[in-house]
């Protein structure tokens, strides 16, 4: 893991309780876990500086609190959660899972993706329904939303793993499995660059992105970073950052409590 990117300690917009400070910022930075394998949550610039969502966020969780905020940047989901659990960082930006919610305090959603199927054109697979039987190999990039909700659901099919999200449609095509799975904006970016493909037509999960905090930092400090997530949605910061960085595939989150 390495950390990249660094901006300079802004004022702090009111007074932060010492405590919550002390909670985030244990370096005297707030080291932010930035995971560039989903590029609705960041991708890197033209001079390769991570920029978007999840990086706007992180900045201006920095500026609340008065801080530097470095960029703690990863390739896949898997890494930014072992970043964050073992305090190489002191937030991150993650889907939602019980599995990494053992260590990890959720904010609610500020975002939610769709997770949606790959496969060939002369596939016979027309439908979600058809994907989990015995005979299908299903990609995944590993550690990813998409892995750990497909482990716990598929029944039948296969799953296979590459290294990260991105490398799932080559992975896909070099082992010549019969499903890619993952985020929509990817597989559609992907399967420009490769004639014969197709994504079907339903998406098989709705992936709620929160940010997150150790759960050892404290309940106080997880209040803290689920009322600033919920204030950045009504403010619609989030809205407009997914707009400045032209993301599509993504919508902002209802508010916390909402009916579904």
């Amino acid at each position: 893991m390495a950390a990249q990117g660094a901006h300079a300690a802004p004022q702090p917009v009111f007074d932060v309780p010492p405590a919550i400070r002390a909670a985030f910022l244990p370096t005297g930075k707030l080291r932010a876990s930035i995971n560039l394998g989903n590029p609705i949550l960041a991708q890197a610039g033209p001079d390769r500086h991570p920029v978007g969502v999840s990086v706007d966020l992180a900045q201006a969780f920095a500026t609340l609190l008065g801080a530097e905020l470095e960029l703690v940047v990863v390739q896949a989901a898997g890494k930014s959660v072992e970043g964050v659990l073992a305090e190489r960082a002191d937030i991150g930006f993650f889907a939602v899972d019980p599995l990494r919610g053992e260590g990890i305090a959720f904010s609610a959603p500020y975002i939610d993706i769709e997770g949606f199927y790959l496969v060939r054109n002369d596939s016979p697979i027309t439908s979600n329904a058809q994907v989990d039987v015995l005979q299908n190999r299903v990609v995944v990039g590993k550690g990813s939303a998409y892995d750990l909700f497909l482990t716990r659901t598929l029944q039948r099919a296969t799953l296979l793993r590459s290294a990260t999200s991105p490398t799932v449609v080559a992975t896909f095509l070099r082992d010549g499995a019969e499903v890619a799975a993952g985020v929509k904006q990817q597989l559609q970016a992907d399967s420009a660059k490769h004639r014969g493909l197709r994504l079907l037509d339903q998406r098989f999960m709705v992936i709620e992105q929160a940010m997150g905090v150790p759960k050892s930092r404290g309940q106080d400090a997880a209040d803290f970073l689920a009322v600033f997530v919920e204030r950045m949605k009504a403010s619609g910061f989030v809205a407009q950052a997914l707009q400045r960085h032209h993301i599509q595939g993504a919508t902002v989150a209802a508010p916390a409590g909402a009916a579904s």
